[in-house]
């Protein structure tokens, strides 16, 4: 794998060597001091430029950074916002590991375009990119709920959860996981991240997919979370089902408390006492036939 700076070489000096790129800007994890370091941290870079269009039209002048394993054009897979006329995007992993998110700007079109908070200017031709603040991750911390946003977490919570009781007593494994890892716990990670937010006064990452996790739950809750990801058994993912449920509430509770917002006992009462119906249904009908 190529180093930082042999990587950072690169990128500077493709960018040196190009009239009609005038600006570099460092995105990410990498323009940020205090995130931890590590091999395979994507190079998130904004070149601003004269004119996007060239670098759309000739697209084997990316072989420049290196041998590519697989490409990603987001172009290539649906309509986004100035796409192909003030921004493009080539997603690069290569062979040796190292991968480079490299989007095109349109110098003219804007600071807000590229602004990030873990943003810093590598290089600046004609000294007019706006000054930066100190790169942090003040744009990737956890926000405090609103009370409509606690409320619809929890009903969405409890009514997903049926869901997946339905899939299981139909024996269909893989809608019952699929809405058990999906719906369901999108809405036990975003409780979850409340709760550490309360517990780091909103001042930590969880990071994506709540990979941070581990660092800021209580040893506790981490073991509880590594047992809401089980195998298409279906007792197993059951006894996982079940385990989310006893996590959301916990943790629900003291969001709750905490901001001072109702937690829906009703429903969790409810919804709890029908999946219990439902497992043991199961049960019964599988002793029936």
């Amino acid at each position: 794998m190529r180093s930082e700076k042999e990587m950072m070489e690169l990128i500077l000096n493709t960018a040196k060597e190009d009239a009609r790129i005038r600006a570099v800007i460092l995105n990410g994890s990498r323009a940020n001091p205090d995130a931890k370091r590590d091999p395979f941290q994507d190079y998130d870079i904004v070149y601003l430029v004269t004119d996007v269009a060239p670098y759309v039209d000739n697209p084997d002048w990316i072989k420049r950074f290196g041998k590519i394993m697989i490409l990603q054009i987001p172009w290539n897979y649906g309509d986004m916002p100035g796409m192909g006329e003030w921004r493009f995007t080539y997603l690069m992993q290569f062979a040796d590991g190292n991968r480079i998110d490299l989007t095109i700007l349109s110098i003219d079109h804007g600071v807000s375009a590229w602004e990030d908070s873990q943003s810093v200017i590598l290089l600046d031709k004609d000294g007019t990119v706006p000054k930066l603040p100190p790169p942090s991750n003040k744009d990737y911390l956890p926000k405090r709920p609103g009370e409509e946003e606690y409320e619809h977490c929890c009903n969405e919570f409890w009514w997903v959860s049926t869901y997946v009781a339905k899939g299981l007593w139909r024996n269909e494994l893989t809608y019952a996981k699929g809405v058990m890892d999906t719906w369901v716990r999108d809405q036990l990670m975003k409780m979850l991240t409340w709760h550490i937010g309360i517990n780091t006064d909103f001042k930590q990452s969880v990071g994506k997919l709540g990979r941070h996790c581990k660092e800021y739950l209580e040893p506790e809750l981490w073991t509880q979370l590594r047992m809401t990801y089980p195998d298409a058994e279906a007792e197993h993912i059951w006894d996982s089902l079940l385990i989310m449920g006893d996590m959301f509430r916990r943790v629900a509770k003291r969001v709750g408390a905490h901001f001072g917002y109702e937690y829906p006992e009703g429903d969790d009462e409810r919804v709890t006492a029908h999946l219990w119906y439902v497992r043991l249904l199961r049960k019964d009908a599988e002793e029936l036939y």
